[in-house]
């Protein structure tokens, strides 16, 4: 699988009319106002650099699942005035994506403005990829530069399909998200360390297996650990896990063994006799007892995983080691957050909750990459071909 996408430093642009797909679909409160505007800051770079090359930037963005309908509530308005305040530039919002209204939007929008086009998944054939959707979004522009890392696993229209159509290249985000993962996918440095945490054990068995072919360290933690140790016939007590997969993970296990993969699993953990944010933690070894549930990874376990970080020579990390949103049980994802950032290798994390603790900690500066696309990048590291990076790849 090659990683080499054409790049916005290949594409010329001064002069034209560039449709930039970018990822805003961003989280509203109750009242519909921005709660985290990470998505909308990560495309200022490739804007800026757009206007300043005499671009006419053309954003055209998903939010929210409309399901091919015009759904009021997820109109790209509020994104816009949003876009407008961190960008200190005029955000032109057109009410439509193609068509005649947005052609004229586009071309009565004065050079130095960004023109902002209303929620793609408004048109059925988007999640479809119809291509002749995707003709009617190129027919607005001269050049294609695709920057929502995000959506980049999706075949969509206004994200494989304008490439077909466009010269089209990877804006700056999309260029930072290949170059981390190729040195995870392409000849990283050794040892090449991978984290897997969260929940259900199912989410990962493919980036898994994939893994056992790549890694020198395979981590696991999270609720996901418990399966595996289940499968080594450990007792986990009340703890989360899936029985119909204790045979995949005997079959990972064996694997590990056989590439010679260093699979590691908790030896203690922290549990407590319910679920809950006002559950007390109590700290236990490796056999958890009836009645206890494994909420985080322990500190045997925590600073054995911190170990194998530090001495990595690339490390990428997906999921919490716990339940880290209950304070009780956020040490062992905190423990991981602070061995990455005080690691000396190339390291990644790899969206998801891992973002969200790492932006917890005020960490998210001490590691080199800080992925923006959780499901794009677990299919990556599944070895997957991401539609989106194909459509762009060199010829």
């Amino acid at each position: 699988m090659s990683l080499t996408c054409r790049t916005l430093a290949d594409l010329p642009v001064e002069g034209l009319v560039v449709l930039l797909r970018v990822d805003f679909n961003v989280p509203l409160d109750d009242a519909g106002a921005i709660i985290d505007d990470t998505r909308i800051r990560a495309a200022l770079p490739t804007l800026r650099s757009l206007l300043k090359r005499g671009a006419k930037p053309v954003c055209l963005c998903h939010f929210g699942r409309p399901k091919g309908q015009v759904v009021e509530a997820l109109r790209v308005d509020v994104i816009g005035v949003r876009l407008a305040e961190l960008l200190g530039s005029e955000v032109v919002k057109l009410d439509e994506s193609v068509g005649p209204v947005a052609q004229a939007g586009i071309e009565g929008a004065a050079l130095g403005s960004v023109v902002l086009l209303e929620n793609v998944r408004f048109h059925g054939g988007e999640t479809k990829g119809d291509d002749q959707l995707a003709r009617d979004f190129a027919a607005l522009g001269d050049a294609f530069v695709n920057d929502a890392f995000g959506a980049c696993h999706r075949a969509h229209s206004s994200v494989s399909g304008i490439p077909q159509h466009l010269p089209s290249a990877a804006g700056l985000l999309l260029e930072a998200e290949v170059d981390a993962f190729r040195g995870v996918l392409e000849d990283p440095k050794r040892p090449l360390v991978a984290i897997l945490g969260g929940a259900k054990v199912s989410d990962k068995l493919a980036v898994v297996d994939a893994l056992l072919d790549k890694v020198d360290t395979l981590l696991v933690g999270g609720g996901m650990a418990y399966t595996f140790l289940a499968a080594q016939g450990h007792s986990i007590g009340a703890s989360l896990f899936e029985e119909q997969h204790l045979d995949t993970c005997r079959g990972a296990l064996k694997k590990a063994q056989e590439r010679g993969v260093e699979l590691c699993l908790p030896v203690d953990h922290r549990v407590a006799d319910h679920f809950g944010a006002d559950a007390l933690a109590e700290v236990c070894g490796i056999e958890i007892p009836d009645g206890r549930m494994g909420l985080d990874i322990g500190p045997v376990t925590q600073a054995a995983f911190a170990g194998r970080v530090t001495q990595a020579g690339t490390v990428v990390w997906n999921g919490p080691m716990g339940v880290f949103e209950f304070e009780a049980f956020s040490e062992g994802t905190r423990g991981v957050g602070r061995a990455l950032a005080g690691a000396q290798g190339l390291t990644i994390v790899g969206g998801g909750d891992s973002v969200s603790a790492i932006q917890q900690l005020g960490l998210a500066g001490e590691v080199d990459h800080v992925s923006t696309g959780g499901g794009a990048s677990l299919e990556l590291l599944e070895g997957k071909i991401l539609p989106g990076i194909a459509a762009l790849s060199r010829d």
